[in-house]
């Protein structure tokens, strides 16, 4: 597969120079899935290059014509979303109905952005200067920088290729090594756009061959992230070197509060399937379960009851609800927080290994802690894993400040039937977004991002295509 696409720069395919590629891993099978290009840093300085040529050209077609781009590449996406739905579960392992879910808010992503395309304004202020106006203008930073993560390999590229596009911007695209046949399919989509040589780019390898030469570009304006918080920092880092503008969504640790009013059959219809979706592998999933003292006994007992439910296996087999990990260092990981939270008191209530019936594959069974108190480290940092860590509270107070009592803050969530209760819980809780009784916060039409540790910008909503754009201003006196 990825031999028929690899690299594409300047409107074409092409292998890498001096040919390198790279086994793409199945996270099910632990075997090669194919081999891909692997960019040298030529490849990456070429991209570069074209990337201003496309440039120059894209930002001066008007905005209707960019949004008709925009709806022709979310038309071809649409065709092709089987296609993509496979080569997302193969890469990732996640089940089939959610990797078609997952190129589904993609194709939103291009939806939305064509028409925000044409709703890029200006404004007029009058000037205290006789004759004259100030007008504001609205222009595209220049060429963008797209670092995504193998956890969502399309949705990530999408939410920030659609609005850069419809700002006006060219893009070099360089995703997980780990995914690179879901931004291969992403790519050959966008050729329906007709968009001019350069305008999108797609470079796969190396730090030192694609990060390095892209960072230190000074045509590079913008480069936007979706990784860890340690990834994160030190690209705003070396991002200052050219005062390049970073937008990042990083890591997140988000609590879910269990209030005594809940609807706790309707909570836990929704918490479970969320906690593991994915095999927990989400910035935004609920990892903290900060239950009511009154409630905490019985939604233990059906947290357990609808994981032990969950079957496990290839997301190509639709009858399995859960993949595995991403790779074997993920395993190790969240065996070490298992084990670190147990030798200090927790308890396993469901899961807590790797399943025995496998004999390859990345596979770690839903798991359910209990007895955890907020200073182990399941409960103090993301797991990013099929971890759901379950602790008690007896009061708003108490929880809420719990609740806040992280570096990170990027999701959190509550479920009540209070609106005041509700209310308060959205003001008080210290993150970028907040559900309450809902867990859907990923949609094109909606900023998603968060504060502090867990980044800075928005991607979605009319908000997402602010960070692609400069403002300009200038005075005219007749």
């Amino acid at each position: 597969m990825y031999r028929n696409f690899g690299l594409f720069i300047d409107g074409e395919w092409r292998e890498a120079v001096g040919g390198a590629c790279a086994n793409v891993i199945s996270p099910v099978t632990e075997q090669p899935l194919g081999a891909a290009p692997q960019a040298a840093r030529e490849d990456t300085e070429a991209a570069l290059a074209a990337a201003e040529k496309g440039f120059a050209t894209w930002r001066a077609m008007p905005a209707f014509s960019r949004a008709d781009a925009l709806h022709r590449i979310a038309d071809e996406m649409i065709a092709r979303a089987d296609e993509a739905a496979r080569v997302i579960s193969s890469e990732t392992g996640k089940p089939l109905v959610q990797a078609g879910r997952e190129w589904g808010l993609s194709v939103d992503q291009f939806r939305w952005y064509a028409e925000e395309a044409r709703r890029i304004y200006g404004r007029i202020v009058e000037s205290r200067v006789p004759g004259g106006r100030f007008e504001v203008h609205r222009e595209p930073v220049g060429i963008v920088a797209a670092f995504t993560a193998w956890n969502f390999p399309a949705a990530l590229i999408a939410r920030k290729v659609a609005p850069a596009l419809a700002a006006g911007c060219a893009v070099i695209i360089r995703p997980s090594r780990q995914t690179p046949g879901t931004a291969m399919v992403m790519v050959d989509c966008m050729r329906a756009g007709e968009l001019p040589d350069g305008t999108v780019n797609l470079v796969v390898g190396s730090t030192d061959n694609t990060y390095a030469p892209i960072m230190a570009s000074k045509a590079v304006r913008k480069v936007s992230l979706t990784g860890s918080t340690r990834v994160g920092q030190q690209m705003i880092r070396d991002a200052a070197d050219t005062m390049k503008k970073v937008s990042m969504e990083l890591g997140g640790n988000a609590p879910c509060i269990i209030y005594d009013d809940a609807d706790l059959e309707a909570a836990l219809d929704v918490c479970v399937p969320t906690k593991f979706a994915n095999c927990g592998q989400v910035c935004v999933t609920p990892d903290r379960f900060y239950v009511h003292e009154s409630r905490h006994d019985a939604f233990i007992e059906g947290f357990v009851k609808r994981a032990e439910k969950i079957k496990l296996g290839d997301g190509l087999d639709e009858t399995f609800g859960m993949g595995p990990l991403i790779n074997g260092r993920r395993v190790e990981e969240i065996e070490a927080v298992v084990e670190s939270a147990v030798s200090a008191g927790a308890k396993i209530a469901a899961g807590g290994k790797r399943p025995a019936e496998f004999n390859s594959g990345h596979f770690f069974e839903p798991t359910v802690l209990t007895d955890v108190t907020d200073d182990m480290k399941v409960m103090a940092e993301e797991n990013f894993g099929p971890i759901a860590a379950i602790a008690l509270f007896s009061s708003d107070d108490e929880v809420l400040g719990r609740a806040n009592a992280t570096d990170m803050g990027l999701a959190a969530y509550a479920f009540t039937a209070s609106a005041k209760r509700a209310r308060r819980t959205v003001e008080e809780l210290k993150s970028g977004m907040v559900g309450i009784n809902s867990f859907a916060l990923a949609a094109a039409e909606a900023p998603f991002g968060g504060t502090r540790l867990s980044g800075m910008g928005r991607e979605g909503g009319t908000e997402g295509i602010g960070d692609y754009l400069d403002v300009k201003l200038s005075q005219t006196v007749f």
